[in-house]
């Protein structure tokens, strides 16, 4: 996998899990929380994270075939659902939520963190397309890295959580979801015209 792929895959993962709008999220799920605390809770909360999306990296396209659903029907509703997370993110409905999947309990790591915050649906089928479009072993192995890569972006975050919500505001963060919802329409859109290269491709 050439470095332009790899920066594709990083760009892809790292705008559907969204470190940036997660940060003040953890600030909220681990209020009164000491920091050595809320260290073992993002940590907790990656592992988990990284242990589902490898699964699904790995598995996924076999489970995929099992139930009959071809690679270029799973990347265009793939590239759909991503372009729906797009909207969400422009026009602030997925911060809305993710407030309102926040828990009160006093370990989230599990629940809402890892999943559906970290490893949700969208960063699942983004993990299925970017493997299924991997060659050979040492490609997949390279997809799998990059998640754990956007994985410890996430954690970084975390850690400087209270740090990153002073310095933006809500203003800022706000700015940055956005911007990274424009780059999340662009990228599903060439998830879906993949989708129907393949598609056409397999008829000629």
């Amino acid at each position: 996998m050439d470095i332009p792929a790899l920066i594709t895959a990083f760009v892809a993962l790292f705008v559907v899990i969204d470190p940036v709008g997660l940060a003040p999220l953890f600030v909220a799920l681990t209020k009164g929380q000491t920091e050595a605390e809320r260290r073992a809770i993002g940590l907790r909360a990656a592992l988990i994270a990284i242990g589902l999306l490898t699964l699904f990296g790995a598995f996924g396209e076999a489970v995929l075939g099992f139930v009959g659903i071809s690679m270029p029907a799973f990347r265009i509703a793939g590239g759909i659902l991503l372009f729906l997370t797009a909207l969400d993110m422009l026009f602030e409905r997925r911060t809305q939520r993710r407030k309102g999947q926040a828990s009160s309990a006093n370990d989230p790591s599990v629940f809402p963190l890892a999943t559906p915050l970290m490893a949700g649906p969208g960063a699942m089928a983004t993990m299925i397309l970017l493997t299924g479009e991997a060659q050979g072993w040492n490609e997949l192995i390279a997809v799998h890295l990059v998640m754990i890569a956007v994985i410890s972006v996430v954690v970084a975050f975390f850690f400087t959580a209270g740090l990153q919500e002073r310095a933006l505001g809500e203003t800022g963060i706000n700015v940055v979801t956005r911007l990274l919802g424009m780059l999340l329409a662009a990228l599903s859109v060439q998830f879906v015209l993949d989708g129907l290269k393949d598609f056409v491709a397999s008829f000629t």
